[in-house]
């Protein structure tokens, strides 16, 4: 690897509600927070997988059955 190309990688703990990310991450922020003696920066989330509608499965579906031919009957299609 070529060296001072890189970007630094720092300890991040992304919040989503009540769950908590603890990874590392090139962003940083002016909130921190010490976990198990090592300062990692707080990254709040508005969405993530445990909060999505599609990963919590809560997504509600659209009815496309009968959209074609709702057009075509509209429109004088066949």
């Amino acid at each position: 690897m070529k060296p001072d190309i890189h970007p630094e990688y720092h300890p991040v703990v992304f919040v989503d509600g009540e769950h908590e990310i603890v990874t590392k991450s090139t962003i940083t922020s002016s909130e921190t927070r010490e976990i198990d003696g090592v300062e990692h920066y707080v990254v709040k989330l508005d969405i993530s997988a445990f909060s999505h509608p599609f990963y919590t499965g809560k997504q509600k579906l659209l009815d496309a059955e009968g959209r074609v031919e709702r057009h075509r009957k509209r429109y004088g299609l066949k």
